[in-house]
């Protein structure tokens, strides 16, 4: 298992899955959602990384600029074969975000990462 040296997300290869797990509670700041999101990207974009599991266990707060990450990790994963995003840890007030915003309809969510990895 390799770890990232990022201080809002640790990376983890768990067999064939990338796991992103957040560590921060609030993604919110739009400078820290820029490198967060040219992290992300580059996992996809440089990485090859085509199984990827984001872990919104520790988060409480997301911005619009944080949903749109999200949904370009989607975009960009759902564009490549053999490729899915999957969502986990998402607490109650974050899922009442999703669901209002439907992006329940359009992401994978599971309760657990250990459901998460199933969907492969």
């Amino acid at each position: 298992m390799e770890a990232s040296p990022n201080p809002h997300f640790t990376v983890q290869k768990v067999e064939k899955f990338t796991v992103v797990e957040f560590r921060t509670p609030s993604l919110m700041d739009p400078v820290q959602l820029e490198q967060i999101g040219q992290s992300l990207y580059r996992l996809v974009d440089e990485e090859d990384r085509r199984r990827i599991v984001l872990d919104f266990e520790k988060v409480t707060y997301l911005s619009s600029q944080a949903i749109g990450i999200v949904l370009q990790m989607n975009k960009k994963l759902g564009a490549l074969k053999n490729s899915k995003l999957v969502l986990c840890g998402v607490g109650g007030r974050l899922m009442e975000l999703v669901k209002i915003t439907r992006l329940d309809k359009v992401l994978t969510i599971k309760p657990s990462q250990r459901e998460a990895v199933k969907v492969f």
